[in-house]
C-alpha cells in the first residue's frame, strides 16, 4: 500500500512539473517551446558557430578530396 502512495505522489509531482513547464505554451495563442539549439541562437549564428551535426555535414559536402560515389555496378 505504501508503494502505491509513493507511486501516486511521484506521478502527481511529474504532472505538476510538466504543467508548470508548459504554462506559457498553453496560455499563449501561438505558444511554442523555445528553440534551444545552437543554430536557433542569433548571437551564435553571427559568430559563425554551428552545431556539430551541421559542421560535420558541411565538412563532408565541401571536401575536395572525397571519393566520388557512383551508382554503376562493376562486373
Amino acid at each position: 500500500m505504501e508503494i502505491l502512495k509513493t507511486l501516486l505522489f511521484t506521478l502527481l509531482i511529474i504532472a505538476v512539473s510538466i504543467a508548470l513547464l508548459a504554462i506559457t505554451v498553453i496560455i499563449k495563442k501561438n505558444g511554442r517551446f523555445p528553440n534551444t539549439h545552437v543554430g536557433g541562437n542569433k548571437a551564435m549564428r553571427k559568430r559563425g558557430i554551428k552545431c556539430v551535426q551541421s559542421q560535420d555535414k558541411d565538412a563532408r559536402r565541401d571536401n575536395p578530396m572525397r571519393i566520388k560515389e557512383t551508382s554503376k555496378k562493376f562486373n
